[in-house]
């Protein structure tokens, strides 16, 4: 197991961003979910080391995360959600100077950094300032320099965050063949779901600083519960309730669609009669393929 953690605490004074988080991770691309203040960003700063757990234990790549915290960073690359640039410094420069950081000879880190600012298509203007740099260019530097020192383990926060539809699937691009072709394993935090879906075959997802599920995604996918699609015409405030009365999780869309999780032993057929009852006529009722987004509407409790 590449990470390995053990009933992780921590808090921000009274705030608990962890609660007792207990996690083995395989090798492969893995995603990191949850809602703003779940955790993840914590995680990461202790899985770094950047944080020390107020309880519990782990390693990363073999390495302690409260003892050994210098090879933990030598060995794992990182790509955090803000940037942290250096300012007037060029791109091949502030690559070079962040590979030397990790202790590669100097002479080795420049020739390093022009292979990955080629790699992530910045070769043209590797000698520009950093501030010149477009949003979706400085996204792909933040990448590049995470990868200069040829880490064994990449943990990336956020990386499409701000990118129009193209960029987004540039980085995408290359996430995969980091994780699939470098022999890299990666962690990806984000809050877009499909983004997680099309590069990661395993997820994590915290809740309020706990563990809420995790797993590969194939089979996370197959829960036991079932998920109706309808759009129905009428004062639904009763329906939803009673709805939820069968411990059906019920979630609406912004164009209108209620999506119903009815848990296993549930007859749809409790649908209509409840809709017969509080007088609501239901104009659209499909059976739905459970996706990411279900799952995890599911497991933090959306309703």
């Amino acid at each position: 197991m590449s990470v390995e953690v053990r009933d992780l605490h921590f808090s921000y004074g009274k705030v608990k961003a962890l609660d007792g988080v207990a996690l083995d991770l395989p090798k492969g691309a893995i995603g990191l979910l949850g809602p703003n203040g779940a955790g993840k960003s914590t995680l990461l700063r202790i899985l770094l080391g950047f944080l020390s757990p107020d309880k519990g234990e782990g390693r990363v790549l073999g390495y302690d995360i409260k003892y050994q915290q210098p090879m933990i960073r030598r060995f794992v690359g990182y790509m955090p959600e803000d940037d942290c640039f250096i300012p007037g410094m060029d791109a091949v420069s502030f690559t070079s100077y962040l590979g030397e950081l990790s202790g590669m000879p100097r002479q080795e880190a420049m020739k390093r950094a022009h292979e990955v600012l080629f790699y992530v298509g910045l070769e043209e203007s590797r000698y520009r300032n950093i501030e010149t740099y477009s949003g979706g260019m400085k996204q792909r530097l933040k990448l590049a320099q995470a990868i200069v020192h040829d880490p064994r383990l990449l943990f990336l926060d956020e990386p499409t965050s701000g990118l129009d539809p193209q960029g987004r699937k540039e980085i995408l691009g290359l996430i995969i063949d980091i994780s699939s072709k470098k022999d890299i394993q990666v962690l990806i935090s984000s809050h877009i779901l499909p983004d997680i879906e099309a590069t990661c075959s395993y997820v994590v997802i915290l809740n309020k600083g706990r563990l809420a599920a995790d797993g590969n995604i194939s089979e996370l996918k197959q829960i036991k519960y079932s998920l109706y699609e309808m759009k129905i015409k009428g004062e639904n405030k009763n329906f939803l309730q009673k709805l939820r009365d069968m411990k059906s999780n019920v979630e609406e869309t912004e164009d209108g669609l209620l999506k119903v999780y009815m848990p296993p032993g549930k007859n749809p057929q409790d649908i209509f009669k409840t809709a017969a009852e509080e007088k609501i006529q239901i104009r659209h009722f499909v059976k739905s393929q459970t996706s990411l987004e279900d799952l995890f509407a599911k497991v933090v409790g959306v309703d």
